[in-house]
């Protein structure tokens, strides 16, 4: 039986008339600003999804998704759907090219992507969210942890907080 006097969900959108987040990272200074040029549209969030995450990530040329990381807990995948971003890891680098996916299982390589590429790249970033994930940064001077209610805390790598 259904409740006519509850409000109807969305069930279907185009993705592109979902806002972008209007925070560009939840890093703190100096590494929040590095993600000037990223746009994220939280795909699974606008639907209401909690166990995993729906990006769809456009880069400018010349930026980055995030700084060179890995989780302790989280998957992760992105498909590329336009343009050429590079992965960059810890175990080298590899071009990308629309319809090439990548796949980061937890505690695996370091990565990130980077547009050097003359037009923007656009792809969807889909991860899962486990409690008590951490994330490691080989090259930045940051550790983080992700708290009860899922908000990330950072830190120096020697535990001071930022």
């Amino acid at each position: 039986m259904s409740n006519s006097t509850s409000t109807p969900r969305i069930i279907a959108e185009n993705a592109v008339s979902i806002p972008p987040r209007a925070k560009k990272s939840n890093y703190p200074e100096p590494f929040a600003s590095r993600m000037q040029g990223r746009e994220k549209r939280a795909l699974g969030d606008f639907f209401g999804l909690t166990r995993f995450g729906v990006n769809l990530v456009t880069l400018a040329p010349g930026a980055e998704s995030a700084l060179l990381h890995r989780h302790s807990r989280q998957e992760e995948c992105v498909y590329i759907l336009d343009g050429h971003p590079t992965l960059v890891t810890d175990a080298g680098e590899f071009p990308l090219a629309p319809g090439m996916c990548a796949g980061f299982p937890p505690d695996g390589v370091a990565h990130q992507l980077v547009n050097r590429a003359a037009r923007p790249a656009v792809y969807l970033e889909i991860g899962d969210r486990p409690p008590g994930d951490e994330a490691s940064y080989p090259v930045d001077d940051l550790a983080a942890e992700q708290a009860d209610d899922g908000r990330w805390r950072y830190r120096h790598k020697d535990g001071r907080p930022y």
